[in-house]
């Protein structure tokens, strides 16, 4: 199953590390965890607090040990499609945090929502648009969700942009779903 991934973050440094991390699921099942720093774990930057709005002081008496919120997502969300709307960062924090775990990094891996984004468009608009008219079409579309999405800035905070990916893909898919129909009907 699709689960969209969002990690907020110490800083955007060298050795930033996840505070923060959401899923939520195609279906709208969903999880936050804030994650209480390791002790080798001291970067911070306050430009990035004044956009996330949270403390380092939230994240030791509020966050969950880095380990264990490490093992809950292997647990939650291993053998699933896991997508980030920026899997570079997302997966370097990802990285940070199973290592920081004592986990192979590698058992949890990120891909670009955008590409499943176009992957379900295609599936839905294959069959009724032609083929040479497709990939515009596909572009098209996503540029159309876009347009109408301007103006809802990132929150930033991991489940509420989590839970805006999701809403992005589901605009899309149902976009594509309306266009398949008027294409058969025609």
């Amino acid at each position: 199953m699709l689960v969209f991934l969002d990690f907020e973050a110490s800083s955007l440094a060298k050795r930033s590390y996840p505070i923060e991390v959401a899923w939520v699921f195609a279906d709208g099942r969903s999880e936050a965890h804030l994650i209480r720093p390791a002790p080798s774990w001291t970067d911070w930057d306050e430009q990035s607090e004044a956009i996330h709005h949270i403390s380092r002081s939230t994240l030791l008496s509020a966050g969950e040990p880095h380990d264990a919120v490490a093992q809950r997502m292997i647990e939650v969300l291993g053998g699933h499609d896991l997508l980030a709307s920026a899997p570079s960062w997302d997966g370097k924090w990802l990285s940070v945090l199973l290592r920081g775990a004592g986990l192979d990094r590698r058992a949890l891996c990120l891909r670009d929502t955008d590409d499943a984004i176009d992957e379900d468009a295609r599936m839905v608009l294959s069959s009724s648009v032609p083929p040479e008219l497709l990939d515009a079409t596909i572009k098209d579309l996503v540029a159309l969700i876009e347009v109408r999405a301007r103006g809802r800035a990132p929150v930033h905070r991991a489940l509420a942009d989590a839970e805006a990916e999701r809403q992005r893909w589901l605009a899309v898919r149902s976009a594509a779903t309306e266009l398949a129909e008027q294409y058969g009907g025609s």
